[in-house]
């Protein structure tokens, strides 16, 4: 008697590229519905930005630039690349956690391709890195913020931070497919990552810190990302930055996706 799995299986192993694409786009939606039915999940592109724009600027303003309206060209590049960025965070946790709910196993169950899961869910984070990005600007301009750019270079300079995130959120979904708790994840993520973003010129100038430590804040991948930022928005101009950028998201995406991939692959 055949198995009544068999076509079920068959059908997934053939899935086609646009099925795959048509999948994930389905995957996405679902995501965001889970964004509308439990809106908290948007506490920290929503709070974060505010909280962390208004505490860094009026608690460092006035000791590194003077006063807070010379602060705010430096300091709201700085916050953008750093809110949305530990944003990304968020992918592998919330993965982790679809995973230990066996809900990646029913999807093995329909008729869709394997990879549209994990690919639905982070495309679907796209829009939490847009909605930090856009209340971080919005915040900066209520406080001031008036980037000299001009508004092309600055909806540039969004679009390149939600990518590199979007690059960097691989990383992190590697690591919702390998450990074993969501915790681990967030732990895990937040250990890699904070370093990163505050060992930068994210929210100093390099030359005000001691020499020991410039070397490796000028060769942190974060502090080519702010400087790219900052030229498009506060100059409107285009420098090394912003190809350092490019290219570091691109070697990301080309380790880390594979291997993701892979992963998970073996794990559903």
């Amino acid at each position: 008697m055949r198995s009544t799995a068999a076509p079920g299986r068959q059908l997934k192993n053939y899935t086609g590229f646009g099925q795959s694409v048509r999948n994930s786009l389905t995957m996405a939606y679902r995501g965001l519905l889970k964004i509308r039915r439990t809106p908290e999940q948007l506490f920290d592109v929503t709070l974060q930005p505010i909280i962390f724009t208004l505490m860094f600027t009026y608690i460092f303003g006035g000791a590194i630039s003077g006063n807070v309206h010379n602060y705010l060209p430096v300091i709201i590049p700085g916050i953008l690349v750093q809110t949305v960025i530990t944003t990304s965070i968020v992918t592998g946790v919330q993965l982790r956690e679809d995973m230990d709910k066996g809900v990646f196993d029913r999807f093995k169950s329909l008729p869709i391709a394997r990879i549209a899961p994990l690919a639905g869910a982070l495309l679907a984070d796209t829009i939490r890195y847009a909605i930090a990005t856009v209340l971080t600007l919005t915040m900066g301009y209520i406080m001031g913020y008036r980037p000299d750019g001009g508004l092309g270079n600055v909806v540039v300079a969004a679009v390149l931070v939600i990518a590199c995130s979007w690059a960097i959120s691989w990383i992190f979904a590697f690591f919702g497919v390998i450990a074993r708790t969501a915790s681990s994840v967030q732990g895990i993520s937040m250990l890699a990552l904070f370093p990163l973003t505050f060992l930068s010129n994210a929210f100093v100038p390099v030359e005000t810190m001691p020499k020991w430590l410039q070397w490796f804040v000028n060769i942190n991948p974060i502090s080519h990302l702010v400087t790219a930022v900052r030229d498009l928005a506060n100059a409107g101009t285009i420098g090394r930055d912003l190809a350092f950028s490019l290219i570091g998201a691109a070697v990301i995406v080309a380790v880390f996706a594979p291997l993701t991939v892979r992963a998970y692959m073996r794990r559903t």
